[in-house]
């Protein structure tokens, strides 16, 4: 693995705002900035570990810009970073994380933790995180009448179970998989090199 800092490139058309959040988080990572979605395309690469995205951006806006990140196949994690209120259209949006402004540096800092972490899981367990982000934004944004009465959330509710039962079976199975290696090593390190092993049926 690379010791270099993770690459979060901060997508924002209030340069103030986007220089705050470069501030806050270039300590940690290398950071880089776009004011607004056109130069963010121009900054997107394979490099691009994070991307913070304001969705409300003039030009080409921030769900715009992540179908483009998304169509061009970049492995990152995204997060929209946003003054727009979270309604059921974030079900079939690509993203991973969102937060809603005004965000704290706090806030703001373990999240870009969080997802440059989850680079390092495969895609199920990703698209696990990014289910359940968005199933916990939107309850705690919407009554449960509205909830109940959604058919992407009930969509989404259902993804998620149907995920996590997967992921709880490829668990299970390299749990099985890890016993017997364990067991295969305990009987190997038990005999001489030169004797064939013993087994007691």
């Amino acid at each position: 693995m690379s010791d270099d800092p993770p690459v979060v490139l901060v997508v924002e058309d209030e340069p103030d705002l986007a220089d705050l959040y470069a501030a806050w988080l270039g300590g940690d990572y290398a950071v880089r900035t776009a004011y607004g979605g056109e130069e963010a395309i121009e900054e997107l690469d394979e490099s691009v570990d994070v991307v913070l995205l304001d969705r409300r951006m003039p030009g080409l806006s921030g769900d715009e810009v992540l179908v483009a990140v998304r169509d061009r196949g970049i492995d990152c994690r995204v997060a929209m970073v946003t003054a727009v209120e979270p309604d059921f259209d974030i079900v079939a949006m690509g993203f991973d994380d969102y937060l809603v402004k005004p965000v704290t540096r706090e806030a703001l800092a373990d999240t870009v933790e969080n997802l440059a972490r989850r680079n390092e899981y495969d895609s199920g367990v990703q698209e696990l995180y990014a289910l359940a982000s968005k199933k916990a934004v939107l309850e705690s944004e919407k009554g449960r009448a509205a909830l109940a009465d959604s058919d992407e959330f009930r969509d989404l509710d259902e993804r998620l179970s149907r995920l996590r039962e997967e992921l709880d079976e490829q668990v299970d199975e390299l749990d099985e998989h890890d016993d017997f290696e364990g067991a295969f090593r305990d009987l190997s390190d038990g005999e001489d090199d030169d004797d064939e092993p013993e087994f007691d049926f």
